[in-house]
């Protein structure tokens, strides 16, 4: 009968913890449902409409799946679509196995050799987006470029004469998936040289005594080891890669060749006028895009789960 009373202290002192815990989370937990959840419900909702800039309230007449149906009808979605598929076919395996192979040979330097190299490779995650934009388009300019300079006549001479890197549909594309690249490199370095440095030393000598290549020991101890940072790298380059934006928006606006699903997004909500901005057929591709994103990182939790 003594102890009935210590039980109901400390239920209440829990219920008091909790009740304190949840209130601290309040602000984030509003945070996501306002700016989150909602969004994503009122996106799916749109996209069901013909919403556009002169209908009345947020909503506009229910059209259905017709949004959907003619977005795999709509040439330049399906182009959008097919050169978002390209940055992200290209530039997720690069980024990983550049950033592994960079990882795997600094990850045993010490101290400030060490620091140097993750500040050198991590600085352009941190740079703002539109300094790194605006040095990238004085590389690749038509006259004064580094590139023309360094390749043209005057230089090396692999090319004749001036390219009009950005303004080329046979270079535009690649040009972004190589800004993209140098911007997407810093962050894996990092987490790779953390994961190797995380390795059991003592699998890795087991190894090399039962006679294993360095290779062997690579990808049957280290690589086991190093795959929840690989699968975590995997899905946030692909969906950096999927929404691709600033880079077309600063340098190209969609042009030559290089217009993405997430520019093709803010150019029919937004810019658009003889839709008036089409809400609707725009929340559209977002949802295709966003189930995209879906099964892409599914397959690669799966192709992971069973490494």
């Amino acid at each position: 009968m003594a102890k009935q009373p210590k039980t109901a202290m400390t239920r209440a002192l829990q219920r008091r913890e909790n009740i304190a815990g949840y209130l601290f989370m309040l602000p984030s937990l509003i945070f996501f449902l306002g700016f989150v959840v909602f969004p994503m419900f009122a996106c799916v909702l749109i996209s069901l409409t013909d919403a556009n800039m002169i209908s009345e309230g947020m909503l506009g007449n229910f059209v259905g799946l017709d949004n959907f149906i003619k977005l795999f009808q709509d040439k330049e979605f399906l182009e959008a679509l097919k050169n978002t598929f390209i940055i992200v076919v290209v530039s997720v395996p690069t980024v990983c196995a550049f950033s592994l192979w960079v990882g795997s040979a600094i990850y045993k330097l010490k101290g400030p050799v060490l620091s140097a190299f993750r500040c050198i490779f991590y600085l352009p995650v941190v740079t703002g987006s539109v300094a790194v934009t605006v040095v990238w388009q004085w590389m690749y300019n038509n006259y004064y470029g580094i590139f023309n300079q360094v390749l043209g006549p005057k230089g090396l001479g692999l090319i004749q004469g001036r390219i009009n890197w950005l303004g080329d549909e046979r270079f535009a594309l690649w040009c972004i998936i190589l800004i993209l690249f140098t911007t997407s490199v810093g962050q894996p370095i990092v987490l790779y040289v953390s994961a190797l440095g995380n390795v059991d030393q003592t699998l890795v000598e087991a190894a090399q005594v039962d006679g294993a290549t360095d290779f062997q020991v690579f990808w049957k101890v280290k690589w086991a080891q190093m795959m929840p940072t690989t699968l975590y790298i995997l899905v946030i380059t692909t969906i950096n890669s999927f929404q691709c934006f600033a880079l077309i928006q600063l340098l190209t606006k969609g042009g030559a060749g290089t217009n993405t699903v997430m520019y093709h997004i803010y150019y029919t909500a937004f810019k658009l006028t003889e839709r008036a901005g089409h809400f609707g057929y725009a929340n559209a591709m977002g949802v295709v895009l966003a189930i995209f994103i879906g099964i892409l990182s599914a397959v690669q939790f799966k192709l992971a789960k069973e490494k």
